[in-house]
């Protein structure tokens, strides 16, 4: 099984450190002088909604390091130019071998965010995944609707279990994490910490979990396609297309054309990260 670095101590983010301080501020100032209670209790909520207005932001950095796209030292010019492709909810045993089969076809690598429950339904495609050079990281245990609204206790039992379960199948310990639908809150930053994960989003997204519309999903992802890009794509809870297939399975060629088209070459998250080691 492959090791973990150690992790890394937990540095709240301007905001949050912000918060703490208004919050310590709206105390004191409500002890000293009780009639300044209106003015601090609007300051307090004032900053849950822009706390939770953060959390409900996927590409936001207000709570915490965030990648949105790979960072500068990962891309490049030339040959060395990259994206990454993403590809959330499984695995699925009917999508993700045809996925594995069109990446394999074009010769590019992509990193799976897959969730806990579903590696340990599906061992021998989860090893499959990563036998085939991609990455595979941690997409929570259980992909909860509610997954922003839980507490600290419950984020961490839900990250954690969806790391053991990776591990357990592939001997692969997950360096990265995103979370259901992009959706967070001040709680997480510090459990993902604690677990040595870092968060990812996306730089752009074909919302191919609602729209049957293959072109539609296509033109969202390739428009403006450039070095860096992290791209999202899903091989479970894909929408269908008219035909009844996974939107997908139609939609991933194309782009794999455009990048090779573009000299741009699909890494996986691991090895951007490697990259921006090697180049710190």
């Amino acid at each position: 099984m492959a090791d973990a670095p150690a992790p890394q101590p937990w540095r709240p983010s301007a905001l949050i450190r912000g918060s703490v301080a208004l919050h310590l501020a709206a105390v004191g100032g409500v002890l000293a002088r009780p009639h300044l209670w209106p003015w601090a209790l609007s300051a307090v909520v004032a900053d849950h909604l822009l706390l939770s207005a953060a959390g409900l932001w996927p590409k936001s950095r207000l709570l915490g390091p965030n990648w949105t796209r790979l960072p500068a030292a990962a891309a490049g010019s030339g040959a060395a130019a990259a994206i990454a492709i993403t590809i959330d909810d499984g695995p699925d045993p009917d999508i993700t071998p045809r996925v594995l089969a069109l990446l394999e076809a074009h010769g590019a690598r992509a990193t799976f965010f897959c969730i806990g429950e579903r590696v340990a339904r599906h061992p021998a495609l989860a090893r499959e995944i990563v036998q085939r050079g991609h990455g595979i990281e941690n997409h929570s245990q259980r992909h909860l609707h509610r997954f922003s609204l839980l507490g600290p206790r419950a984020l961490a039992q839900e990250i954690g279990r969806a790391q053991q379960a990776i591990a357990a199948v592939t001997g692969e310990v997950a360096q990265f994490f995103r979370a259901p639908a992009g959706l967070r809150n001040p709680f997480l930053e510090p459990v993902l910490v604690r677990a040595n994960l870092h968060l990812v989003s996306w730089t752009r997204r074909g919302f191919d979990t609602v729209s049957g519309s293959a072109a539609r999903v296509l033109g969202k992802l390739t428009r403006h396609l450039q070095d860096g890009d992290i791209l999202l794509l899903h091989d479970g809870h894909a929408a269908r297309t008219a035909a009844g297939g996974a939107v997908i399975l139609e939609v991933l060629p194309p782009p794999l054309a455009a990048v090779a088209a573009a000299r741009l070459t699909p890494i996986t998250l691991r090895a951007a990260a490697d990259r921006a080691g090697r180049g710190s």
